[in-house]
């Protein structure tokens, strides 16, 4: 053990025992991976890659109870076991009693945690959003959901990895986090992002002793999370992005992966952007 002038905490020393195989660097086979808002989109198809992988997972959803019976199809499809579980991450106390049944269930630990969870906002500019008197109340659900619920499940989890004396937590971000969308306008979401990124590199650096937190910020993907957009703002998007398109959910799962598995030990406090070349512009 020595102490780090970064932290001024002591962390462990030794390097780590890697398999002697790069593929079997990304296996998660052994481990026991959460993942939040796994019903559609992104965490849907992280849920499917992780349990491709070799994971057991834990799938949590708000409101679409069908992923009740897709954890069971899951777990006969790969051989893992899967269990859904109903969580509103804006609900505190659930995400604690969730984070303690799923250690019951799958035998006293969690070795990866997908916060995932998140809304978009769909008011418009503020001060117009304001006016029609809808803007605190899309603001707190935004910073509710993709926010606090972030706080809510890092905070939860993090006690779990402290006693285990290890873990991975992956935080889904955005590109909003790195530039101001246009042409929707929603300084909400964009602030809620970036305090989310500046979240989990706070957090790499306070559980250095003990755990890894990193973030994937994702461009426009085809998800539910994106039907709010019309059209002409969807061509808009297409314009700006280099590679012409919207990616798949199934595009962002090898930056999930890299982060879950034992093939980026080293790797803490850093943002995968996915964005299709967006923010480079």
């Amino acid at each position: 053990m020595a102490k780090t002038i970064a932290t001024g905490l002591e962390v462990p020393q030794p390097r780590p025992k890697l398999p002697s195989h790069v593929m079997d660097m990304f296996s998660l086979k052994g481990k026991v991976a959460c993942i939040s808002g796994a019903s559609s989109g992104i965490g849907g198809a992280v849920a499917v890659a992780f349990a491709q992988a070799g994971a057991d997972i834990a799938v949590w959803y708000n409101s679409h109870d069908g992923l009740v019976k897709t954890a069971k199809e899951l777990a006969e499809k790969y051989n893992v076991k899967a269990i859904a579980y109903k969580c509103p991450v804006t609900d505190e106390q659930k995400v604690q009693e969730t984070i303690q049944q799923v250690q019951k269930d799958f035998g006293g630990k969690i070795d990866v945690f997908v916060a995932n969870a998140g809304v978009a906002w769909s008011e418009g500019p503020l001060v117009e959003a304001q006016e029609r008197g809808a803007a605190s109340k899309e603001w707190d659900r935004i910073l509710q959901t993709d926010f606090q619920g972030v706080y809510y499940c890092s905070k939860f989890i993090g006690t779990v990895f402290k006693k285990q004396g290890h873990g991975s937590l992956v935080i889904t971000a955005s590109m909003s986090g790195h530039v101001v969308n246009v042409p929707q306008l929603q300084t909400c979401y964009n602030a809620v992002k970036a305090g989310v990124i500046h979240m989990s590199k706070s957090l790499a650096v306070e559980w250095s002793g003990f755990a890894r937190v990193n973030s994937v910020s994702p461009g426009y993907i085809s998800t539910p999370i994106s039907e709010f957009a019309v059209d002409d703002t969807k061509q808009k998007w297409l314009e700006m992005t280099p590679l012409g398109r919207e990616g798949l959910p199934e595009e962002l799962v090898g930056a999930y992966l890299y982060l879950a598995s034992d093939a980026s030990t080293f790797t803490t406090g850093t943002d995968i952007i996915v964005d299709g070349g967006y923010c480079c512009m």
